[in-house]
Order: structure tokens, then sequence, then C-alpha cells
């Protein structure tokens, strides 16, 4: 419902699971007449919980939370209730993770680093129907527009040797030579336009290719 108009404030859900930057964006909000914060949730499962039950007008949307990541989120908002507004709000400025987060309903792509600058007018224009990605942001999906995707192979390759693994534990991993492994490394090198498998995981990481959390090293108990 658009409520720019009415003299109603629009009734905003935030969703991260650091609270200092939820306080952060309730102070910004804060003074806002035609803006109210009616609801906070940490992960994704009780943004779920919190969109039923608040049924808010915009949902501010982190990327990356412990379990159901914000991705994950708004595909499950958006299969119950397909005209949510949702604004993502994040520190990633890789293309894949734009791309995934548009693709999965997402109105707007908006930086944590520039949110006191751009996020109450993103906010009003989304309410009007608009959309909103990033200018950097932008300008990465387009560059990525002329490049060729990795296949779901080859991001299985990269993702293994993310995680440190040789080409011969990648193939017995996958179940595939390790001649074929080289090949796919050669063309995932191209791709990228990376220079060595190192450069490719960074380039990777840093577009959202690959998630950063699956590179952190595992407790072992």
């Amino acid at each position: 419902m658009n409520v720019e108009n009415s003299g109603v404030a629009l009734r905003i859900l935030t969703v991260d699971d650091h609270p200092l930057f939820r306080e952060g964006v309730r102070a910004l909000i804060l003074g806002q007449p035609d803006l109210e914060i009616v609801g906070e949730a940490s992960s994704g499962r009780e943004a779920v919980e919190q969109y039923r039950s608040k049924k808010p007008d915009i949902t501010l949307m982190d990327l990356q939370m412990p379990g159901m990541s914000g991705i994950d989120t708004i595909v499950a908002i958006r299969n119950e209730h397909p005209d949510a507004r949702i604004i993502v709000l994040t520190t990633h400025v890789g293309d894949a993770y734009a791309r995934r987060a548009l693709d999965a309903g997402a109105r707007a792509y908006v930086l944590k680093s520039t949110a006191r600058k751009e996020l109450l007018n993103t906010i009003r224009d989304v309410n009007r129907g608009l959309r909103h990605v990033e200018p950097n942001v932008a300008t990465e999906l387009a560059f990525a527009q002329h490049h060729s995707d990795l296949t779901d192979r080859e991001i299985a390759v990269l993702s293994l040797i993310a995680d440190g693994n040789s080409n011969r534990d990648v193939g017995a991993a996958l179940g595939i030579q390790e001649e074929t492994v080289k090949s796919h490394v050669k063309i995932i090198l191209g791709k990228l336009n990376a220079r060595d498998r190192t450069h490719a995981v960074t380039t990777a990481l840093r577009r959202g290719i690959i998630p950063l959390m699956q590179t952190l090293p595992k407790n072992k108990s």
C-alpha cells in the first residue's frame, strides 16, 4: 500500500544480526514523521515470523546472517507475500550477490556504507514503486553481463579450491579426473580474468560467486 500522502507513517521491519546496526537504522529513522520501525529481526526465520505478524510496508534485509541467508529469507517472505517491498541493506558490492537478491525479488540494493545518505530516500522511492541499485553495484552488474557466468560445476571446483583442496582432492570430491579439474581451473581463470587460483578465489569472493562463510576455518570438536 502506498501511504506517502495518506498521513500514515510507512511501517518498516529491519532484519540484521548485528544489534548495533539495527540501532543505527532506528536512530536514522527516528524523527522522520513519515517513517516508523514496527519490528526488528536478527535472523531469517525471525524475519519471516515478524513479517507475518507486523505486515510492514518496507523490509530492510541484510544478506549474510547465520542459518537462513538474506536471499532465502527474501524468497520465503515473497512466497507468502508476493507484493512485499524489500530493500537489501548490505556490505556486499559484488554483482553475484546483487543479481541473486534482485532475482529473488528485492526492490533495491543499498550498501551500508552509504545508508546514512541513501536509505531514507530509497525507502520512500520503493514505496512509490521505484527501484534502486547503488551506482557502483550497477556498474559491477553491467560489467559482469559481458563475461560468461561460471557453470555449477565450475563453482563447485572453485569452492573446493577456496577450502584449500588440491586438484587431486577436488577431483576425488567431485568424482572426476585430476586432468578434468585442471581444465576447469583454466576455464575459470579465463572467465574471471584471474592470474592464478588464489586470484580466482579472491575475485569470486568479492563478487559473491562463492560465499565468504564457506572459506572460514571449521570448528573442530
